[in-house]
């Protein structure tokens, strides 16, 4: 199977690996973001000798027979018989001063629920065997939240760890290497359903159009990934009914806090952060303020970020009876298929935009490098009016405000004056304007005036 993107979370792992020192790596993400893989990619590229072990939700005993099978075949001795996960470990620094040695422990938080005081265990061995070992121990999960408190101060393995890997959802660019043979405007509507999730791009298939693939993956009943938000909910949070009623709420484009509390069902303003907070640290719902009031909490808001959450909550959950009793085809042109075409796709494309101008600005590619992305907001005393510009890019000289337009037309030049002359009414000081299009452009160019055509986008390999 074909490894696709993460060049440079590899680069990393092969300067740690090769690394002579001892190394404590703690690498954490989402459930199904591609941690596992990424680990067996880089380890196959390696020559270092490596240890992969992925824990189990059992016993001490039952990890102790299945890590020491691994062990003994690794180093190719006789099967080797060890009382505790402590004696492997100590077996494994011990074997790491002779040579570099890789030990990865795949979802850890199993293995630390049925040892006691693992934590305790790593941190004393590290310790004793710092100047002499030479082992990159390497520990992986998917519960965030115990990942992350690993680095507490709190925690015995606090200053353990060398290197911290938080592994997120591939962007529009690295997810579409996943289905090359598609266009463009495709490889759009792909990404706005399936996100950066490697193991949902996966299960794309070629020989389908994007609206058989989203019907057979996720919106018809018994499809593949028909539960996988649900089951991904219930893995981390405990009041299930309160995340549905916000997702919910969220999904039908509400986005201040005061909005959300007041259509959906949740209790109380507590309650709603305690969720909202929550939903945030899994990398679902993401906050954003506009980048020239940051500190503002009132223009603050609140919206879904994981693309696969948002097509679940705004078609499949939202009309799921619809979607038991309708043939999938039927259920897709009278539920989905207009929305998705006029609202749902066109608002990932300019997600899509904003993460071509990051790659751009990373890549060192742009006139000027920006030092902020996001919303501007506008306030209008004199017409009584205020709201936001969604793509603006703040840097040295100025703001420069750009439109993502997903249209069957090209972008004429009248368009663009309108659109300049609305930006300028608001107040807005732009040195420059840009303009994504998904049809291309029917005007010559124009003083400061940016064109992207929706090409350029799949065209920018950094």
């Amino acid at each position: 199977m074909a490894f696709y993107g993460r060049d440079k979370e590899r680069t990393l792992l092969h300067t740690l690996f090769e690394n002579d020192e001892m190394q404590g790596v703690l690498l954490y993400g989402r459930r199904r973001v591609g941690k596992s893989e990424l680990l067996k990619q880089a380890l196959r590229e390696t020559k270092t000798r490596s240890i992969y072990y992925e824990c189990k939700q059992t016993t001490e005993r039952n990890n102790v027979d299945s890590l020491a099978e691994i062990v003994s075949r690794q180093f190719r001795f006789p099967p080797l018989a060890f009382a505790s996960i402590e004696s492997i470990l100590d077996f494994l620094f011990k074997q790491s001063e002779k040579e570099n040695l890789v030990v990865v422990l795949d979802e850890y938080p199993y293995l630390r629920n049925a040892v006691k005081g693992l934590d305790s265990v790593l941190q004393s061995l590290a310790d004793a065997y710092r100047d002499t070992a030479h082992l990159k121990f390497v520990l992986c999960g998917s519960y965030v939240e115990v990942m992350q408190s690993l680095l507490e101060v709190a925690n015995p393995l606090y200053g353990r760890i060398d290197r911290t890997i938080d592994l997120h959802p591939m962007d529009y660019y690295e997810s579409a290497l996943f289905y090359p043979d598609f266009r463009p405007e495709d490889k759009v509507r792909l990404y706005s359903v399936f996100g950066g999730i490697p193991y949902y791009n996966r299960l794309i298939d070629t020989a389908l159009t994007v609206q058989e693939n989203i019907t057979e993956l996720i919106a018809s009943p018994g499809a593949r990934l028909e539960n996988e938000v649900s089951m991904y909910l219930r893995s981390e949070v405990s009041r299930i009914v309160n995340a549905n009623e916000v997702f919910e709420t969220l999904a039908k484009g509400f986005y201040r806090f005061s909005d959300i509390l007041s259509q959906s069902h949740v209790s109380s303003s507590p309650t709603l952060v305690d969720v909202l907070d929550k939903l945030i640290r899994m990398e679902l719902v993401k906050k954003e303020a506009p980048i020239n009031d940051e500190r503002n909490r009132r223009k603050a808001g609140y919206m879904i970020c994981d693309p696969l959450s948002l097509f679940y909550y705004r078609y499949c959950f939202r009309y799921a009876s619809q979607l038991r009793i309708m043939d999938p085809v039927t259920f897709y042109e009278l539920n989905v298929r207009e929305d998705f075409e006029t609202w749902y796709v066109p608002r990932w494309f300019e997600e899509i935009c904003r993460q071509y101008l990051i790659r751009c600005n990373l890549a060192g590619r742009l006139p000027v490098t920006f030092t902020k992305i996001g919303k501007y907001w506008y306030d209008d005393p004199k017409r009584h009016r205020n709201g936001e510009f969604d793509l603006v890019t703040q840097d040295a000289n100025g703001y420069i405000f750009y439109e993502a337009k997903f249209s069957k037309e090209p972008v004429t030049a009248a368009t663009i004056k309108k659109e300049i002359q609305q930006v300028n009414e608001t107040g807005l000081d732009c040195y420059k304007y840009g303009f994504f299009s998904k049809s291309g452009f029917a005007a010559t160019e124009l003083e400061n005036v940016i064109q992207i055509e929706m090409e350029q986008l799949y065209e920018l390999k950094l």
